[in-house]
């Protein structure tokens, strides 16, 4: 028998196990389009940067047994996400991404800050972003996560990590009911994350273009995420208290 996972706020669950099954987007009425386009193209004119590409989104999350989850997806675009603005409206999807808990030798946590120029400017999170549907004949699954968590990874920050070494650590659920996979990298030596930062943000403006993260620092205990100015993302507080519960044994 599966069980609806609680509402309880900002959730962190114990994943161990993660099955993934598809189905068919919710229709939406002409009037639920219209709307939904409406608030899009404003948000569109507020930051151009915004792109109404092809995404995954959470249509519903059940227990299968201890530590089992059975996780249903859709394919949609990122303009799905504006139905959540509709006042009354009841039919959009959460949305479903990765990110990855990179720790340093010494016992700190990554935590990064998104630019100006993305959707969050100036929050505070974890590497990682939206989950992006499988091309045709491929499918979505535990090992297509970790690739889209290792390239979000590599991406951002400039850490290579082969996806085969990153272990799905928890699953949060926050913001608009919104699904978050966790994995956890191998621990790197401090220095290596700055200099990998550094040589990625570097690169990106060499290109013309804004890194998607502009600025991180490593934090050790829940209290030090109060020192960081701007916004959060929900979960990184119960995340960052999590690690610092450790000692856990990374691919367990």
């Amino acid at each position: 028998m599966t069980e609806t996972l609680p509402l309880m706020g900002v959730d962190l669950f114990d994943v161990r196990r993660l099955f993934l099954n598809e189905v068919e987007p919710p229709r939406l009425s002409p009037g639920d389009e219209l709307a939904r386009d409406r608030v899009w193209d404003n948000e569109v004119q507020v930051n151009p940067s915004l792109f109404d590409g092809p995404v995954v989104a959470c249509a519903g999350v059940e227990w299968d047994g201890p530590h089992s989850l059975v996780l249903s997806w859709a394919r949609v675009s990122y303009r799905h996400y504006a139905l959540r603005r509709v006042p009354g409206n009841t039919v959009w999807l959460p949305s479903l991404f990765v990110n990855v808990v990179q720790p340093t030798d010494d016992g700190c946590v990554m935590v990064a800050r998104m630019s100006p120029s993305t959707a969050a400017p100036g929050r505070w999170q974890l590497p990682g972003g939206s989950v992006e549907p499988p091309e045709e004949g491929e499918m979505l699954d535990e090992g297509a996560l970790r690739r889209n968590a290792a390239r979000e990874l590599l991406e951002e920050t400039g850490l290579d990590a082969a996806p085969e070494g990153l272990s799905l650590w928890a699953v949060t659920r926050g913001e608009n009911r919104s699904i978050g996979l966790v994995y956890l990298a191998p621990p790197r030596p401090a220095a290596v994350v700055r200099e990998r930062f550094a040589a990625a943000a570097a690169a990106e403006r060499a290109k013309g273009c804004d890194p998607e993260l502009d600025l991180f620092t490593l934090v050790s205990l829940p209290d030090h995420l109060a020192t960081l100015d701007g916004p959060h993302a929900d979960y990184l507080e119960p995340v960052v208290r999590r690690y610092a519960q450790g000692p856990l044994q990374y691919g367990v």
